[in-house]
């Protein structure tokens, strides 16, 4: 991948449509966590006998709360934390976590970069377990599809705006399966973890010169919203169990207000609240 995976992108229209990929596009959160991200977590850590403590509240904080959708070494970590509170202390974890805190950027290219610096087991042990989650996913094979609603509604977008994907998903994942499914050829530029984070990655689109008020950024949990908000970017929510239904209202209510500038304020603020009543 380039260094700057942003140099290649330039803006050809007034407004920038940004699409978060796993649970917002994809139907593949669900499968990917129950397969590959807890099952390797359990199996990486050597911790089967805790599987039925670890199992829901993996699901809890990565599917179905408000931290739906987190990074997956913010959820490796807040798994850590929750089994060393029942007692549970699992050899290295404080170096990990202490990684989580503080690093600029969360993934893989940056745990290796950490690694090579002097990092110990337990960034290695991260490592390892973050790496056999993405062969385990290569191995579920086609296993995901697209929401309801989301290709054909890329496709009505696309002609009208800028597109962009925006997500904490490996790279490398995003493409094959974008690419698979059909969806690539509606985006102008796929950004996966490896780019950056998603405030980093919004900030970064944003500065390419669009005004205030001409990016929306379309996610299904609350941290791609706090993404928005801290690159200034408007927010539209894929509604978890309602996905087609929040696709159909992008294309048909949502987009023609934002490209009619009549998005913000008391209407984005009703779309908030759904998705706020949704992800508790």
């Amino acid at each position: 991948m380039a260094e700057n995976p942003f140099a290649a992108f330039t803006p050809k229209k007034e407004w920038l449509v940004c699409v978060d990929s796993d649970g917002c596009a994809m139907d593949t959160m669900d499968s990917k966590h129950h397969q590959a991200f807890c099952p390797e977590l359990v199996r990486v850590y050597g911790l089967e006998e805790y599987d039925e403590i670890i199992t829901p509240y993996w699901m809890q904080v990565n599917l179905y709360s408000r931290t739906r959708g987190i990074n997956r070494f913010k959820g490796l970590a807040a798994t850590l934390r929750m089994l060393a509170g029942r007692g549970v202390q699992v050899p290295h974890a404080d170096e990990l976590c202490d990684w989580v805190d503080n690093a600029p950027k969360l993934s893989n290219p940056a745990l290796e970069e950490a690694i090579a610096n002097g990092g110990g087991e337990g960034l290695r042990q991260a490592l390892e377990w973050s790496r056999a989650v993405n062969a385990a996913i290569v191995r579920m094979g086609d296993d995901s599809r697209p929401f309801p609603g989301a290709r054909d509604a890329l496709a009505a977008i696309h002609p009208q705006t800028d597109t962009a994907v925006v997500s904490s998903a490996n790279g490398e994942a995003i493409a094959e399966e974008w690419t698979r499914h059909g969806l690539i050829e509606h985006m102008d530029i796929a950004l996966g973890q490896d780019a950056g984070t998603k405030e980093a990655c919004l900030v970064a689109l944003t500065a390419k010169g669009y005004a205030p008020g001409h990016v929306l950024m379309v996610g299904d949990a609350l941290g791609d919203l706090a993404a928005a908000q801290h690159a200034n970017a408007l927010f539209y929510p894929i509604l978890v169990g309602k996905e087609k239904e929040s696709w159909d209202r992008l294309v048909n209510e949502a987009l023609p207000r934002f490209l009619a500038g009549t998005y913000a304020g008391e209407y984005q603020e009703q779309m908030l609240a759904a998705q706020r009543e949704i992800l508790r």
